[in-house]
């Protein structure tokens, strides 16, 4: 079917304000008597922003072009400026005027589009095609068109709806800007402006204009949830119907500004939360005070604010300042000075019954908000905010200050609580440990030790490292009235203070039957019936334990016994090795124990090297440390003293994994020296 010469307009616009809108009145009449209404908003929106791109910054008259056909619309608009249009050339950025939107908007709304240029001008060329799904529009009989009247409210009413399509994919300045064209169109008005104020201090602005607002004819104020606040202008000759139309294009733009206003406060309030939460978990790694004393105000610079400082509390209720920064690293010093100053304000306001914070309790000098850091009903802290450099905190900045106090409040609790629990295990696992090994002529001990998870420089010597269990392997070594000496290794079942207090009783029971003469595996029986004696399950130990004889020709005879523990090894002073000792029962399993005592005699720099099984079972993947290694480990090292032995095999076992020990290790050398 082909549609009639009346669905096509050709128009010669001048360069002038008005032409705009005479290109909006050509499509829209050509639209409406071919049954395509439909495409109405979309191809409006598109004809605005070329027309006015063509008047306005090709400063040339222009034509236009509108023939419809029964799929579609195909608009075209051409000005009168010479040269072509070339993507790297400085022509492109007039065709995109207005923020770059031409173009953009008719590769995202239309069907097809294109351009032409020659030596007289240059077009742009668009089509919109309906939706070959939809229901056809019935096409208005030509002969019942009624010419040029004013259209009523309800024909307005429809005007000022935006199709939910372009809704949907423009911001908010560009639905305005359309409502207030179509106003336009509609009044005729010499000129019109959209004023609004967010009431967030930033004052008014003006979204959306055309022609010359210099007198006022009508205003009517955008009915918007306070503080926001804004208003529609139109000047000119003001018409009967100006205020009631002018009135629903301000519900309608008001509609817009609010539904953006809810979306963008929204997103804030998802990027509000998403940003506590990533706090939070940072907060909740860090289980070193000064660690997170240092990570809180680099949390909150510069998201939500200038500066941010940390004073804590002391033990006579003063503050003093933990930590600090600045946006400004220059700013620093200075801004530690204020701090200080301030310190006896904060102190005195952290005092006083009720307080919660909010307003930064000093006089003058520093301007922000301060919270009160308190966690388990103690108050321990006050964390202190700068304002951002052009305003104050907004109300939602200030209630996520306060959330962040709260999380970094009872991160710094348990941090604290973390460094006194460590502190407990260090002192308890220290009481479990020899003060100090014998120093004996002709005799060299030396020991390592270190609890699981815990990481230590090598060749720190013998005592705890940092941990918050307490580990059931231990180690001893004394010398007896007889001038004999006793050494032991083992490992208890288990962690924590249970293991702890077997520790203690295997221990010092061993010690005791030592330096009372018992014989080793009497010793051993009574430790065995001791530990059955006591509460609970799983309380046994594995145990090598050694009786040290010192010959007249300077060697040493040991008598060794296991109880189920690893065979030490023995390391000859010419780099020989030998595993030696026989095993026996672990104690505090069975009612009767099995200890087999074997003799194993040192020479002149030979080392017996005990170790538990923290050493053999460390573990890189699916490998093991194993035996094997260990006597790789201190063959280097044959010959030299028993300090340099324990170094190099503690070495080597931190070194064969890069992950923290999973097991407790002990490590334990008795020399011959020579005389």
């Amino acid at each position: 079917m082909t549609y009639p010469e009346r669905f096509a307009r050709r128009l010669r616009l001048p360069a002038d304000d008005r032409s705009p809108a005479a290109a909006r009145a050509a499509v829209r009449a050509v639209l409406t008597e071919a049954g395509l209404t439909e495409l109405l908003d979309e191809t409006l929106l598109l004809t605005t922003e070329l027309a006015t791109n063509g008047v306005v910054h090709a400063g040339t008259d222009i034509n236009l072009t509108v023939a419809a056909d029964p799929i579609g619309v195909r608009v075209t608009v051409t000005d009168y400026r010479s040269g072509g249009i070339d993507p790297m050339d400085t022509a492109m950025p007039e065709v995109t005027a207005e923020g770059g939107r031409g173009l953009l908007l008719v590769d995202r709304f239309a069907s097809s589009w294109g351009t032409t240029h020659d030596q007289t001008g240059k077009s742009i060329w668009f089509r919109i095609d309906r939706d070959p799904d939809a229901r056809p529009a019935t096409r208005p009989d030509p002969d019942a068109a009624v010419e040029a009247h004013l259209p009523d409210l309800g024909q307005l009413a429809a005007l000022l709806t935006v199709a939910p399509a372009i809704q949907s994919r423009l911001p908010v300045d560009q639905i305005v800007t359309e409502l207030l064209a179509r106003c336009h169109d509609a009044t005729a008005a010499a000129g019109g402006a959209i004023e609004y104020d967010a009431g967030d201090g930033a004052g008014a602005q003006i979204l959306a204009k055309f022609g010359d607002v210099g007198t006022v004819a009508v205003a009517v104020p955008l009915p918007l949830t306070a503080p926001a606040c804004g208003k529609l202008m139109l000047a000119g000759q003001a018409e009967p119907n100006w205020r009631p139309l002018a009135e629903l294009v301000a519900e309608r733009i008001a509609l817009a500004i609010q539904i953006d206003r809810m979306r963008t406060d929204e997103q804030r309030r998802s990027g509000w939360l998403t940003y506590l939460a990533e706090a939070g978990e940072l907060l909740a790694h860090s289980l070193e005070e000064h660690l997170t004393v240092a990570l809180i105000p680099q949390l909150i610079v510069p998201q939500l604010g200038r500066w941010a400082a940390v004073h804590l509390t002391g033990d006579g209720g003063d503050l003093r300042l933990a930590s600090l920064t600045h946006a400004e690293e220059a700013e620093l010093e200075h801004l530690r000075g204020k701090l200080d100053a301030a310190a006896p304000a904060l102190a005195a306001a952290l005092a006083t019954d009720g307080w919660t914070g909010m307003e930064l309790p000093v006089p003058r000098g520093l301007d922000g908000i301060a919270v009160p850091l308190s966690a388990r009903g103690a108050t321990i802290g006050v964390l202190t905010v700068g304002k951002h450099v052009e305003r104050q905190h907004s109300s939602e900045e200030r209630a996520v200050v306060a959330d962040l106090a709260k999380r970094s409040a009872l991160a710094l609790d348990n941090a604290r609580i973390h460094a006194e629990r460590q502190a407990v295990a260090n002192e308890l696992q220290a009481a479990l440990m020899p003060g100090s090994l014998p120093d004996v002529a002709g005799v060299s001990f030396a020991a390592e030790y270190l609890p699981a998870t815990a990481r230590r420089l090598p060749g720190s010597g013998p005592g705890p490292a940092s941990g918050t269990e307490v580990g059931g392997d231990f180690y001893d070594a004394t010398e007896l009235a007889d001038h004999r000496l006793w050494v032991a290794i083992g490992d208890v079942c288990g962690k924590g203070a249970q293991a702890a207090a077997v520790t203690g009783v295997v221990r010092d029971v061993l010690r005791v039957m030592a330096r009372d003469g018992r014989p080793l595996p009497r010793a051993l029986e009574l430790l065995n019936a001791t530990l059955l004696e006591q509460p609970g399950d799983m309380r046994y130990a594995t145990i090598a334990s050694a009786l040290l004889d010192r010959g007249a020709d300077g060697s040493l005879n040991a008598t060794l016994c296991l109880s189920g523990h690893e065979k030490p090894l023995l390391l000859r002073a010419d780099g020989e090795t030998a595993w030696v000792g026989r095993e026996g029962t672990a104690v505090g399993l069975f009612p009767d124990v099995k200890v087999n005592p074997e003799e194993v005699r040192l020479d002149a720099g030979d080392a017996l090297v005990f170790f538990t099984d923290g050493v053999t079972e460390r573990r890189d993947g699916a490998a093991m440390y194993g035996h094997e290694r260990i006597e790789r480990a201190v063959r280097d090292a044959a010959g030299k003293g028993a300090r340099q032995i324990a170094t190099a095999l503690l070495e080597s076992v931190e070194a064969f994994s890069p992950e923290s020990p999973r097991d407790d290790i002990a490590i334990l050398v008795v020399r011959c020296d020579p005389s």
